[in-house]
């Protein structure tokens, strides 16, 4: 009797031990989420549209004859300085119109020379004379020519900059004024981006611009905004181009989208706290909640009221206080009183 009494103790400390050690390693793990801390910060009545990146200057390099492109220096991306070689285009033919205008000149002048001393003498007639003296100039004139045509078999960078697109590759017949190569200025960019007819009026060119480029994770500042003076005929929208300073590093590049927030009147500024939009939740009831961290390091529900939005952001118009810490990633894990530790 006494053995079963206490195989039966022990088969319970055992079933309670066991049942204790997942409880024990359950409460240990902290959920890991990014918060943000509550500032009041100025917001504006504005508007978001969405925007390409341009470049500021695009310059198309082209020959100015007809030829077979026998070598291309550069690639596309490649940065350029003024005067770098950039093409040549096969100079055979430019190379023997260049020889046969150098020995007319060479012809012409040997002419003028021996004709001279008999012009001194006064045994040769004057007509002669001049004409022997529009011969020399007119040779000369086709040697410069030559010249010229063999100098533009080398294309070379009227300015500086970054080459954008290259249009045609060795062995390819170029056209005069056919594009080669196009040179793009990035020092600065331009955001262009519709604005519609109705909404024109209230963009002034020293409004300022709220840009976010999602390729480079940028968000940005312009405060010049360029403003267009002819309608789209289909959309009625006029393009807008806000000036960015590129800093020499060239991260922004020409096709990349981008979200212009505009603000519209600067005098109508207030101050507010913003969070994410994705950081606002619903309840089944309808009414909005935010997950804040307690100093505990607790996560609890924030019941809380939102109001305008401006990009990605919505104002918070009550529910929140000064400094107070907001889920605004990972929260999909949470739960009432759940433990949080930041990323």
């Amino acid at each position: 009797m006494r053995e079963r009494i206490l195989m039966a103790t022990l088969l319970m400390v055992m079933l309670l031990t066991s049942c204790r050690q997942p409880e024990e390693k359950r409460t240990k793990t902290p959920t890991k989420v990014k918060t943000e801390v509550m500032k009041k910060t100025a917001t504006t009545d504005g508007k978001t549209y969405v925007g390409v990146v341009e470049e500021n200057v695009a310059t198309a390099v082209s020959f100015t004859s007809m030829g077979i492109v026998s070598r291309i220096y550069v690639s596309e991306g490649q940065a350029v300085s003024a005067g770098q070689l950039l093409a040549e285009m096969d100079d055979t033919q430019a190379r023997n119109l260049l020889e046969g205008a150098k020995a007319q000149v060479a012809q012409a002048e040997d002419a003028l020379e021996r004709y001279r001393l008999l012009n001194e003498q006064g045994s040769l007639p004057e007509v002669q004379w001049v004409e022997i003296q529009s011969k020399v100039a007119q040779a000369r004139s086709q040697l410069a020519i030559a010249q010229k045509n063999m100098a533009d078999c080398r294309l070379t960078a009227p300015v500086g900059g970054i080459i954008g697109r290259k249009a045609l590759s060795a062995g390819e017949t170029a056209m005069p004024s056919q594009a080669v190569v196009t040179i793009l200025d990035i020092s600065s960019v331009k955001v262009r981006f519709a604005v519609p007819e109705t909404e024109v009026a209230a963009i002034r060119l020293n409004s300022e611009a709220k840009i976010h480029v999602e390729a480079i994770g940028a968000d940005l500042t312009a405060r010049n905004i360029e403003r267009g003076v002819q309608a789209d005929a289909l959309t009625h929208t006029y393009d807008m181009r806000a000036r960015i300073n590129n800093n020499g590093s060239n991260r922004l590049m020409p096709g990349m989208v981008a979200m212009v927030s505009v603000n519209l009147d600067n005098n109508d500024s207030e101050t507010a706290f913003t969070v994410p939009l994705t950081a606002v939740q619903r309840r089944a009831d309808g009414s909005l909640f935010l997950w804040t961290m307690a100093k505990d390091s607790s996560a609890h529900r924030t019941p809380v009221s939102v109001g305008a939005t401006y990009g990605n952001r919505i104002c918070v118009t009550s529910g929140l206080s000064d400094g107070q810490r907001v889920v605004v990633e990972g929260y999909q894990k949470l739960s009432e009183d759940t433990k949080i530790i930041e990323k």
